[in-house]
């Protein structure tokens, strides 16, 4: 009976250490998903095209797709894509996403490239 109750107590008590009963602290490799910041973006993100062209001056290329619309704006330093389509309730198409790139292709600061093309136009 003793024995039984030692062998009770041992599985028990490994029990209590196994990793399942406690939540682990650090994530696990691959459950951690890099996001892109919008920080420096707010001069662009929510705003519709005339805003975009009072702050970058006429587009490079503008592109209509579906509900959809691309404006593309340049500087030597930098190609920056503003996506535009309308608000789930309803209005004028505004700035749902941009990508950034440098003249070569290589990526660059999306925030970076906002700044490059604002003072392009003397900060307006």
């Amino acid at each position: 009976m003793k024995a039984q109750a030692a062998i009770l107590a041992g599985a028990v008590l490994l029990a209590g250490c196994s990793g399942s009963m406690i939540p682990s602290a650090r994530p696990e490799m691959g459950s951690v998903t890099p996001t892109e910041s919008a920080a420096g973006l707010e001069r662009v993100m929510g705003k519709d095209a005339r805003a975009l062209q009072a702050l970058f001056g006429t587009p490079d290329a503008d592109q209509t797709e579906g509900v959809g619309r691309k404006l593309q704006f340049g500087s030597d330093i930098c190609v920056l894509d503003a996506y535009l389509y309308p608000p789930r309730g309803g209005g004028a198409p505004i700035v749902t996403h941009i990508d950034a790139r440098q003249r070569s292709g290589a990526p660059i600061d999306r925030a970076s490239c906002v700044a490059a093309l604002t003072r392009r136009r003397g900060g307006k």
